[in-house]
């Protein structure tokens, strides 16, 4: 965190310590180190009883179910959990076909947007220790920053306005393979100061710049590198030992990653894009994923105050039930039911987060062959493993 911040916060401390220290148990001492992550438990990996009749029955129609779609060409993992417990778990084909290296509960993929649900946590773990405050100007933390009426909350919720960095960055830079950073992308909205598409809150569209930005404001925050930071705080205290960032440079861990694929089975090669982290960029697997989403029933990193403001719909321009909060998009129905999920797609990833929060139910399925037809799996598995009609309201959109 802020080195100037936490060397007031720590000499005050041993003032403090040292004139009353027969009053403080170590305990407290203990708590007051706030430049650590906090000691957590991390969401264990358990499995349902298969041998339970619905179980037994849904895992034989999930099976069955994927059969098809393995003929049809799907390759991926799949995770369905319920209650805290995994009822269905599967790997289907390769990680590396050159390699004929098949995929496993260690190997990872890239989330693609799916990753924005990290780093929206981050913005809301910051704000919820005061470290920012997502109704600031952004401005606040990005003294660059081109656009003085934009909030953090507005990048959050994709109402800023801010044109998407994948589109307009070619027009000004020839060379679209060699992978940017953050910082690229903040130094050339300052430079260029591409026009808002819309006046900042007025409605809602989806932009990658949002959450570039967003990691932008957390390096600067806490004075760490974005990777660093989620790891120190995020992936290792929960647990997450097959989750990373992406790193064009270094390039993923060779023994334990996806390589992306076209449909065709042609590789997907990097492009400047790569280099950009918080709108993509994790890897992770379906049993770490499965930890990230029990961490919010069990108010690992997040209050359930803050949880609340993540799930809140902030959009009510157009009417319908899709929606969208502050990192997570959301089915909101009529009688009060929430669906919290996100989609992914990136190069040849498709992704799945479905987190159906009143049942704690949970289907994550993560493709690294690309595959459309992903995003219309989630209604079936959840009309399957539950033995309940198929929702016509669940998003097939990437």
């Amino acid at each position: 965190m802020r080195r100037i911040l936490f060397v007031f916060i720590n000499t005050t401390i041993l003032i403090f310590i040292t004139s009353a220290s027969c009053f403080l148990g170590a305990q407290s001492v203990a708590r007051t180190n706030s430049d650590e992550p906090k000691k957590l438990v991390p969401p264990a990996i358990v499995y349902e009883d298969s041998t339970k009749p619905q179980v037994r029955e849904a895992i034989h129609k999930l099976d069955s179910f994927y059969a098809i779609q393995r003929r049809a060409g799907f390759n991926g993992s799949v995770l369905v959990g319920y209650k805290g417990k995994i009822i269905y778990e599967r790997y289907y084909g390769v990680a590396n076909r050159e390699m004929g290296v098949p995929l496993s509960p260690q190997t990872a993929s890239q989330l693609a947007s799916v990753s924005k649900t990290f780093t929206g946590a981050a913005i809301l773990y910051l704000h919820q220790h005061k470290y920012l405050n997502i109704d600031e100007k952004v401005s606040t933390y990005l003294k660059q920053f081109p656009y003085p009426q934009v909030t953090v909350k507005m990048l959050l919720c994709h109402r800023a306005g801010l044109p998407d960095y994948t589109k307009w960055i070619p027009r000004y830079r020839k060379d679209t393979r060699t992978p940017i950073t953050n910082h690229d992308v903040l130094e050339m909205f300052a430079r260029y100061k591409p026009a808002l598409e819309f006046k900042a809150n007025t409605h809602f569209k989806y932009s990658n710049s949002n959450y570039a930005i967003l990691a932008s404001i957390i390096e600067e925050v806490t004075e760490m590198n974005f990777k660093d930071f989620m790891q120190k705080y995020v992936f290792t205290p929960l647990g997450m030992k097959n989750t990373y960032l992406y790193d064009p440079v270094k390039g993923p861990p060779a023994y334990k990653s996806t390589i992306s694929y076209k449909y065709n089975w042609r590789r997907e090669p990097d492009m400047f894009a790569d280099g950009v982290y918080g709108d993509k960029g994790v890897y992770s697997t379906v049993q770490d994923m499965y930890k990230w989403d029990q961490s919010f029933y069990q108010n690992v990193l997040l209050s359930n105050e803050t949880l609340e403001m993540a799930y809140g719909p902030c959009s009510f321009e157009k009417p319908g039930v899709k929606n969208y909060g502050l990192g997570w998009r959301m089915l909101c129905f009529p009688n009060g039911d929430k669906i919290i999920y996100h989609n992914g797609w990136w190069h040849g990833n498709n992704t799945v987060f479905y987190r159906f929060i009143k049942d704690n139910f949970t289907i994550i399925i993560l493709g690294n062959k690309y595959n459309n037809n992903i995003y219309r799996q989630a209604p079936i598995v959840y009309g399957l493993a539950r033995n309940k009609p198929i929702s016509a309201h669940f998003d097939t959109e990437d």
